[in-house]
């Protein structure tokens, strides 16, 4: 299938043959049932995790690939490609979609006992984890790497990539809190059992002071933004020490990291089996 996804999007064609077409529903099933990934664990990278390029093409195939259709339910009206319906939720993995406007696009994986509460959206080539709540006004983007048992707090942004095919998505591993309002983008990687609290934003351009270590956590010119395991992570801020902002008493946002994990964390943080 790589090499067949590879071809066509190097190769693009007057028109798209029945074939083709139906090389792209097996891709499209194969993302659906987890087999192909956006990106993979991977324990010789340095941040752990590997980007499947091929991948992020196959999904770019699609909207190549589609035509604008009609989508509309009822008196809602929808326009969007053939080739990216919504999610077909079977019954058997106990995945809860509660009433009242979430969506979840096809090619997009959700393992046993996820819950999206309304309104959330997940994007194409998602990956959604076992026991994992996404929660109102959240968004988990395109190709983004959602763990277990983590808790996507409301109104909190998960941001995907799917250009350039080769930048890793955001990746968030198992056992994560993200806080409310939070906003995780351009490939950073939060490790495990790791906290954001509530309002933390993290990308490529904000460094992480880290007060226990004594050390600060940067993105580079080939390596993502890492938060590391067990890490929970506040918004702070930092004075500006020269020039007009100095004089003007000016400080910029900064994510900390004030403590790591402990018992206590967890207790303050479990999350309710019985919302499950």
């Amino acid at each position: 299938m790589q090499t067949q996804i590879e071809t066509l999007f190097d190769n693009k064609p007057a028109s798209y043959a029945a074939a083709e077409r139906e090389l792209f529903q097996q891709f499209l099933l194969a993302l659906n049932e987890g087999r192909v990934r956006a990106a993979e664990p991977d324990p010789g990278a340095a941040t752990g995790w590997r980007v499947n390029a091929w991948v992020k093409k196959g999904i770019l195939l699609g909207f190549r690939m589609g035509a604008n259709i009609d989508m509309s339910v009822g008196s809602l009206a929808f326009r969007d490609k053939d080739t990216y319906r919504t999610k077909a939720i079977a019954a058997e993995n106990n995945i809860r979609i509660v009433p009242g406007g979430s969506s979840v696009r096809d090619g997009v994986y959700l393992g046993k006992n996820v819950t999206c509460m309304p309104p959330m959206y997940i994007n194409v080539g998602a990956y959604v984890d076992d026991g994992t709540m996404v929660d109102s006004h959240a968004l988990v983007g395109s190709c983004a790497q959602v763990g277990r048992n983590c808790h996507i707090s409301a109104a909190s942004q998960i941001g995907g990539v799917l250009e350039p095919v080769g930048a890793l998505p955001v990746v968030i591993e198992d056992d994560v809190l993200i806080g409310g309002n939070c906003g995780v983008y351009e490939g950073t990687v939060v490790k495990s059992r790791a906290v954001l609290g509530t309002g933390t934003i993290l990308n490529r351009s904000t460094p992480v002071y880290d007060l226990v270590r004594e050390t600060i956590h940067r993105a580079t010119d080939d390596a993502p933004l890492v938060v590391p395991e067990g890490a929970v992570v506040i918004a702070g801020s930092r004075a500006i020490t020269h020039g007009p902002g100095k004089e003007w008493g000016i400080s910029v946002y900064t994510p900390v990291i004030v403590k790591y994990r402990d018992a206590k964390t967890d207790t303050r943080i479990q999350l309710e089996d019985l919302l499950r």
